[in-house]
């Protein structure tokens, strides 16, 4: 695979030229960039991540020497704009914030101090991710960003922490 060398063509030919290699990296690696998008960010939103990083590539044409290091970074910046771009569009949620469901009593403030002594004894792993989920109103891609972990990881946190937080509450 050739290398656009824009200083070696006019700006219209270097631009032209680098769309035919954007149009051959997606052909190749595609599918490759989508499945990397979707192990970190959920397949719901993997492939528009991969169509924005694709039209980033074919903006402005780039030395590149390995294909996938670069679709890979280009990706997670993609990726971590989106982020930062939803959390900007809402504001967290905080518990007592929304209506009450039909049937569901608000918690009084014994219940809520119990809630918060029991997330305080959670460790701290677990407890981030509760915290960040239920009161910080993140999505898991948004925690596993914030973190630095999967989103799989974080998915499994919160089930710790929510199985802990029912034993608690049952005895």
């Amino acid at each position: 695979m050739s290398k656009a060398d824009p200083a070696n063509q006019s700006p219209e030919r270097g631009r032209e030229a680098w769309s035919v290699e954007v149009s051959h990296l997606y052909r190749v690696y595609g599918a490759w960039t989508v499945a990397f998008l979707a192990r970190r960010f959920g397949s719901e939103i993997a492939e528009d991540l991969a169509q924005e990083a694709f039209l980033r590539l074919a903006r402005q044409p780039i030395d590149w020497r390995s294909p996938k290091a670069l679709l890979a970074r280009v990706a997670l910046n993609v990726a971590q704009d989106h982020l930062r771009r939803e959390q900007a569009q809402k504001r967290p949620r905080l518990v007592g914030n929304e209506d009450p469901v039909d049937g569901v009593t608000p918690p009084d403030q014994h219940e809520a101090l119990l809630h918060r002594e029991m997330v305080a004894k959670l460790p701290r792993n677990l407890r981030d991710v509760y915290v960040l989920s239920r009161f910080g109103g993140m999505t898991y891609a948004e925690i596993a960003v914030h973190l630095g972990i999967s989103v799989k990881a974080v998915e499994k946190r919160m089930t710790q922490a929510l199985k802990l937080c029912m034993a608690r509450y049952r005895t």
